[in-house]
């Protein structure tokens, strides 16, 4: 069963890959093309403006040149050194296409302004902007191609390539909205207009390096993600309950993690194994994680007085405004002892204060228990 679904991973992230390598390939060939162009009417026409936009081209071109080769790098197999795989490598190329739109916005805006210091006079043909408003109709296919595939795939490089030609189709098109100001008016408002426009090329570019490192440092599980994998959880027959879910990144669709599950006091070790196997294989075949570990609350089922205590408690917990879940809860009678989790919303101004007010009223209520309460987070908190 398990060497059926790693093939058909297998199968999966072959084709992945192949679709952002071809869909790169695209960009590439039209960038090339496109920058040729535009190089050629922007110094026929001394138009600066146009220049910028063909070298701009230029680096959307060594952009999809970087996300196959991050892509190829990401799709190793996993070896002694790295046995989660290559998979964050997709991050890094994001993180580098990202430096390449903010030095392109940077590179442009020094350009502007020397222009605006020292301006020239531009000289634009019928030819030139025809040239001009097809790269613009180009770019807004290219742009939305490429971005509605990585949002299919789950590839950053390709979303950030996609936006980055939908911002460049603006840039054409500002050209052209210069072009037919300076050819009705006489007024050149090439270099202000370039300078405008850098700015929104850096504003992108450091919005889109912001996205990628917060990718990379670790961002709490995709809410969607998080609910379908409980709700598969607490399909399987006497699971009370599913907590405490960890999602670990190790590259887009690429995740390892933990769960909690309640079950009855009354399993057995090898009912537990048997379990646990199951919910593993299950999740792994339907939402591609794999959970590498699933710890066990068991659950009083067979006293009522300790049943009738654990609403008490639950009560109590939940006058709390902040706490959002309380699981885990066994009761010792002979011991004297009682344990269970709280959940507390990182929109309280002090978690653990929460956590020991709620120790202190559970307390008050049952003074001659030793209580055992841990505080978890709730890793796809909205």
């Amino acid at each position: 069963m398990k060497i059926i679904q790693n093939n058909e991973q297998n199968q999966i992230e072959t084709s992945r890959e192949k679709t952002i390598i071809r869909t790169s390939i695209i960009g590439i060939i039209a960038n090339v093309f496109l920058a040729g162009f535009k190089a050629v009417v922007g110094l026929m026409s001394n138009s600066i403006a146009i220049v910028l936009d063909a070298v701009n081209n230029i680096s959307d071109a060594g952009s999809s040149l970087i996300t196959i080769i991050g892509t190829k790098l990401a799709g190793k197999q996993p070896d002694k050194e790295h046995p989660f795989g290559y998979g964050r490598i997709e991050y890094l190329s994001a993180m580098i296409i990202s430096v390449i739109v903010l030095y392109a916005g940077i590179t442009s805006l020094i350009e502007s302004v020397k222009q605006i210091i020292h301006p020239e006079t531009p000289d634009y043909s019928v030819a030139s902007l025809i040239i001009v408003a097809v790269a613009v109709v180009v770019k807004i296919l290219l742009g939305r191609y490429v971005k509605s595939v990585g949002l299919k795939v789950n590839s950053d490089s390709l979303i950030n390539s996609g936006e980055d030609a939908t911002l460049d189709s603006i840039i054409s098109a500002s050209t052209l909205v210069a072009a037919a100001i300076y050819l009705f008016s006489g007024i050149s408002l090439e270099a202000y207009l370039g300078a405008v426009i850098s700015l929104v090329i850096i504003k992108s570019g450091i919005e889109m390096l912001k996205d990628t490192i917060s990718s990379i440092l670790g961002e709490k599980n995709d809410p969607e993600l998080a609910r379908e994998i409980k709700r598969t959880v607490t399909s399987f027959k006497d699971v009370r309950g599913a907590y405490d879910l960890v999602l670990n990144n190790y590259g887009p669709d690429a995740h390892n993690g933990s769960i909690h599950i309640e079950v009855p006091d009354t399993y057995s070790a090898n009912q537990l194994d048997q379990l646990i196997r199951e919910i593993q294989m299950e999740v792994y075949a339907k939402h591609n994680v794999i959970l590498t570990a699933i710890g066990v609350y068991s659950v009083n089922t067979r006293d009522k007085e300790v049943i009738e205590t654990q609403k008490k408690v639950r009560d109590i917990v939940f006058k709390n405004p902040y706490v959002r879940q309380m699981h885990g809860f066994y009761l010792l009678k002979n011991e004297k002892a009682m344990r269970f989790d709280i959940v507390v919303s990182f929109d309280a101004k002090d978690r653990y204060a929460v956590y020991e007010e709620v120790i202190s009223n559970v307390q008050k209520e049952f003074p001659d228990y030793k209580l055992v309460v841990t505080m978890d987070t709730d890793f796809a908190e909205e």
